[in-house]
């Protein structure tokens, strides 16, 4: 994942999440979220944002390992890296962090979201 952080922008993050909600499903939306919110924290580590950015840079690829647009598996690697990224920098995600991503998943599934496979790991 090195050298993807380049690849991270807000709006391009925000603009696939959007768009590819429906499609990755609640791990990779909820996974990148986490992310997403950590990032926001002024005190979070150089090394944890740097993790961060390039895992969330790796996301918004249009062209990766897998394509996106592949049926069932596009989004595996999406996952991976996302899932790399999220075990580095877990200490820093706080009941404040879950909070919003948990919202934001209502927001665009619905109350029938379930984050505890995620959770779990963190």
């Amino acid at each position: 994942m090195e050298g993807m952080e380049k690849h991270y922008s807000e709006q391009k993050f925000w603009s696939k999440l959007k768009r590819f909600a429906l499609k990755a499903g609640h791990s990779v939306v909820y996974t990148a979220l986490l992310l997403y919110y950590t990032l926001q924290k002024p005190e979070l580590p150089k090394k944890a944002r740097i993790t961060i950015l390039a895992a969330l840079g790796y996301f918004i690829l249009p062209i990766d390992l897998i394509p996106d647009f592949m049926a069932g598996v596009g989004f595996t690697d999406d996952l991976g890296a996302l899932g790399v990224a999220l075990f580095q920098v877990a200490v820093h995600i706080d009941d404040e962090v879950k909070g919003k991503a948990k919202e934001k998943l209502v927001h665009w599934f619905g109350t029938n979201v379930d984050t505890s496979e995620v959770d779990k790991k963190i």
